[in-house]
């Protein structure tokens, strides 16, 4: 029980002080992230046989075996009063870890996560088609993707099936039905999910990462079906998304895959966060690669390196670069210019278009 007091006292400090994650290392203090930034917890270190205790205690019987044989597991973990968890515990250097990320209850609005909302809310108007969010672990893909569930809830009548490993956030019908399968309790896999899905009446799937072969291909016959599917891939842009995309397949379907390609994805969302300029916190800056005539023959030709030219001349359809989106947050005081700077894939350009100098095909505007 001691253990437990320990843990759920952190997980209320965290709470509290609007921490996002919390890390808890064999025979050292603990660290809460706040606002991106790690800051140490004034306490005594946590010994490594107390982190082993809790994860036995708390890991449902379904990943006790995982943990036992794989040495590293995620499960959601909820106290009540405090919240809900996304807990990951692990080894390193023979001795257990715990990294700890608060989900709330409540699925965020766009508003709330201080996100542009019209292309997003869009694209949850759409009746199939797929659309990928995309950026590193910890950049807000989760988030905007609930907030992207919940705008379908609260608008529209569809059952909605989501496939999660674990479940982050909760809903609560509104309009929608809406039935989440945690990869593991649930399913056994993403794989076996989405081939059970298609037999499950779904308007929208969200797969919670396109992590195989099999994932990724029965999401192209959902969409082809006349599906919505919303999904995450760990990649830093557009262009490697789609190219990530391809290295799923042999070489040989290459031609016919951008033929599919092409025809179902609708778009591709990247994403970072940035501390914001006052009152603590983070802003998400994107890169929006929606596929219009010019972009769908971009893929079906395979001229990927093309694709960031194309967003940059496609803002009429809601496309933006990063460069366009950060401009965005520093000329409206969001964020400061060295963190647009450090964050930008090309820092001179967007250096430029500070100082209202705009590259584009036709030469220099002012």
């Amino acid at each position: 029980m001691a253990v437990l007091e320990t843990i759920h006292g952190l997980l209320n400090l965290a709470v509290e002080n609007g921490a996002s994650d919390i890390h808890i290392k064999s025979n050292k203090p603990a660290f809460l992230r706040l606002s991106g930034r790690l800051e140490s917890v004034e306490m005594d270190p946590v010994p490594p046989e107390d982190i082993r205790e809790f994860i036995e205690q708390s890991v449902p019987e379904q990943f006790f075996g995982k943990w036992t044989n794989d040495r590293q597991v995620d499960y959601s973990y909820r106290v009540e009063n405090i919240g809900r968890f996304r807990v990951n515990g692990f080894l390193q250097r023979g001795l257990p870890s715990i990294v700890m990320r608060h989900v709330s209850d409540h699925p965020p609005t766009f508003d709330e996560l201080n996100i542009d909302g019209g292309i997003l809310s869009k694209l949850c108007k759409e009746k199939n088609g797929i659309v990928i969010l995309c950026g590193a672990t910890g950049s807000g893909k989760s988030s905007t993707l609930a907030a992207m569930v919940n705008y379908i809830n609260m608008n529209f009548d569809k059952h909605i099936v989501t496939l999660e490993d674990p479940i982050e956030y909760t809903y609560t019908d509104i309009k929608s039905i809406i039935n989440q399968r945690e990869v593991g309790i649930d399913c056994p896999s993403f794989a076996d999910g989405m081939r059970a899905v298609l037999r499950q009446d779904p308007d929208v799937i969200l797969v919670g990462e396109m992590r195989d072969k099999s994932t990724f291909e029965t999401a192209l016959q959902a969409a082809e079906t006349g599906h919505l599917v919303f999904g995450t891939l760990h990649a830093s842009s557009a262009q490697q998304a789609i190219q990530r995309l391809f290295e799923f397949f042999p070489e040989e379907r290459k031609v016919a895959l951008q033929r599919q390609i092409a025809a179902s994805l609708l778009a591709t969302i990247t994403q970072k966060l940035l501390p914001a300029l006052e009152g603590g916190g983070r802003y998400p800056v994107s890169e929006a690669f929606v596929l219009d005539t010019l972009a769908r023959k971009v893929i079906m030709e395979g001229e990927f390196t093309k694709i960031e030219a194309v967003i940059e001349a496609s803002e009429d359809n809601g496309s933006k670069t990063f460069n366009q989106d950060l401009y965005r947050l520093v000329k409206a005081g969001k964020v400061t210019k060295d963190h647009a700077m450090s964050h930008s894939p090309n820092p001179s350009q967007l250096e430029m278009n500070l100082k209202g100098i705009f590259l584009s095909s036709g030469g220099i505007v002012r």
